[in-house]
């Protein structure tokens, strides 16, 4: 149950929570606090959290060529050694938010975690690419039991205002998980790291499961029981209901325009920087992704922007920035490009980061994990649109007819959070 206090706010259970600092308010209205030792493991373990989910998304990306040498196959049927994670993610995400309000955020974050471990290493020893695909497409279906599950629990067991700041260090995980899940399994393909390992490129996917099943004890220990409320207090949580939210459905489309943004940008530039007069080789195009790594430094940044401007000023401002960064790339000069790029997913970062909180806020009936897997479903609907649609676009007008559907999806999310995220909420 929420109390009034004193000062007429409301306030969440969570506030109540072991893993919380406590905080009080001086007579200037500045919030004094001390952080618990509980609360700096409890950070610890959901940023690590993050990091093992993202380990697997992406991790065959670097492999493509080689599996393409290796299993004779087209560059399309190589593709679905990702595309198929992506596609078990969206499928499974709303089960896994629903499965943690019965039973426990905590328990189903661990249990995940484990359970990911085992298809990874299984990854390793595919002989065909069917196999590559199979055991790709299982660790999609348990990848949002981690990640998605997580984002409800950080919001049940931290004060509503540290909230954006500990999503933003989060989300500075899943930024970097997802940079070394696609460095990983490139190094150790090259380099024998594991010697009794056949295939080679098996290396990676062995070094993950391991970081995994580790991660999954680390989590067991650090992430503390639930608060009463999110410890399966939600017993008939009805996907239906979040339909019928408008905010909620608004959250969503942004999220999809957002990892739509972000997916159509850095697969389709790759062509544009591959032709003349960049004529970049493909290792050189594999550098791109060291643009993500902006994001350890803009993500937790923006987390205290969100907390003092709000979700819906932030995300407005990020997009235009975003625009402004897409926009110049289509000024032909490499650095002025690689700015763009730069621009633009620090822009969608920060976007992630808006959204992922503002959709913990106007959710307070206690179906925060199904909210969130359902936003996370709609999510990587739209980075699985966006590997095909701008495709059509690119033989009308190449680069400059992709730029175009991209900013024309940035500037609807700017009208769909500037007209439907209202209220003190946002």
């Amino acid at each position: 149950m929420s109390n009034t206090n004193a000062h007429g706010l409301v306030e969440s259970p969570a506030q109540h929570s072991p893993l919380v600092k406590s905080e009080n308010v001086n007579h200037n209205g500045a919030t004094d606090s001390t952080t618990e030792p509980k609360d700096t493991l409890a950070i610890i373990a959901v940023t690590l959290a993050a990091i093992a989910a993202f380990l697997n998304v992406f991790a065959t990306q670097p492999l493509l060529p080689l599996f393409e040498q290796i299993f004779h196959a087209s560059k399309a049927e190589v593709g679905r050694s990702v595309s198929v994670t992506t596609l078990g993610v969206a499928l499974s995400a709303t089960f896994w938010g629903t499965l943690a309000e019965r039973v426990g955020r905590r328990k189903v974050i661990v249990i995940s975690t484990f359970l990911l471990a085992i298809p990874t290493v299984l990854t390793a020893t595919s002989t065909t690419l069917t196999q590559v695909v199979i055991w790709r497409f299982l660790q999609g279906l348990i990848v949002p039991g981690i990640f998605g599950v997580t984002i409800a629990y950080i919001t049940e067991e931290w004060p509503r205002s540290r909230v954006p700041r500990v999503m933003s260090i989060y989300l500075t995980g899943v930024v970097f998980g997802g940079f070394l899940g696609r460095l990983l399994p490139g190094v150790a393909a090259v380099h024998q790291v594991i010697p009794f390992v056949a295939p080679r490129w098996g290396n990676g996917f062995i070094i993950i499961g391991t970081v995994e099943f580790i991660f999954g004890f680390l989590l067991w220990r650090w992430l503390r029981r639930d608060s009463p409320l999110a410890a399966g207090a939600v017993k008939n949580t009805n996907i239906f209901r979040h339909l019928r939210n408008p905010q909620l459905i608004a959250t969503c489309a942004v999220g999809f325009n957002v990892f739509f943004s972000l997916v159509a940008a850095f697969s389709y530039v790759t062509f544009y920087l591959a032709a003349p007069p960049f004529n970049l080789s493909p290792a050189k195009l594999g550098m791109l992704f060291m643009i993500y790594l902006v994001g350890l430094v803009v993500t937790p940044l923006g987390g205290i922007w969100i907390s003092r401007a709000g979700s819906r000023t932030a995300l407005i401002c990020s997009v235009g920035a975003g625009i402004v960064g897409i926009l110049l790339t289509l000024i032909p000069n490499l650095p002025v490009i690689l700015l763009g790029l730069t621009i633009c997913s620090s822009g969608v970062f920060i976007c992630q980061t808006a959204s992922n909180s503002y959709i913990q806020r106007i959710e307070k009936s206690g179906g925060r994990a199904s909210a969130t897997g359902l936003y996370v479903m709609v999510y990587y609907a739209g980075g699985g649109v966006a590997g095909v649609l701008p495709g059509y676009l690119w033989r009308y007008g190449q680069w400059k007819a992709c730029v175009a559907l991209i900013v024309f999806v940035q500037v609807l999310s700017v009208i769909i959070a500037g007209s439907i995220w209202k209220g003190k909420d946002a």
